[in-house]
């Protein structure tokens, strides 16, 4: 081969666009760990705050407990995060719609973390436990759920489509900031 041929290949390999890598079986086994974790662990809390289930406070303790922190109807308030956090944390597990389930959990934590304030971050009054969740559920909106979830099936969501994940991401922002607003 002679040193032009060498020049334009060296050439074409540097100047040609990165190959797509296709996610392999141990990514996409990591991302579905991480998805029952996360997404169960927002389960139970969600299923705590509505039925009182895993030793939860139930509705009724629940709605008193929103009161307390500020947030007018706590009964209603009670009922929408643990609604957010069952079905969030279920299309989480499953992989099904997981942008919406990102945005639901996102609104959820920003109130949670507000509530449980940032001044210590390690227990026993710390936020680290949230801080895991929250650091979770971004990774997961914006990775998206792996070939081994719900979205896998649907043309829409077959891939990580990076202006869903912004975007769910974003509505789940604004509106954590809007359920803060109204709080006293």
């Amino acid at each position: 081969m002679t040193q032009d041929r060498r020049d334009q290949a060296l050439f074409r390999a540097v100047s040609a666009p990165a190959a797509v890598t296709t996610a392999t079986a141990t990514h996409d086994i990591g991302l579905l760990v991480l998805r029952l974790v996360v997404g169960l662990s927002m389960v139970g809390h969600g299923t705590m705050k509505l039925f009182g289930w895993f030793g939860g406070p139930g509705l009724d303790a629940t709605g008193k407990g929103f009161t307390m922190a500020g947030y007018p109807a706590g009964d209603a308030m009670a009922v929408m995060a643990g609604l957010s956090e069952t079905l969030g944390g279920l299309g989480l597990a499953l992989g099904l719609l997981t942008p919406l389930a990102g945005a639901a959990l996102t609104g959820v934590l920003i109130n949670v973390l507000d509530v449980r304030g940032l001044s210590a971050y390690f227990p026993p009054k710390g936020v680290e436990l949230e801080v895991l969740l929250f650091a979770g559920v971004v990774a997961l909106t914006l990775t998206g759920p792996g070939r081994f979830a719900a979205d896998h099936h649907l043309p829409v969501l077959r891939e990580s489509r990076p202006r869903y994940a912004w975007s769910a991401l974003l509505l789940g922002v604004v509106v954590g900031f809007v359920v803060l607003l109204i709080r006293d």
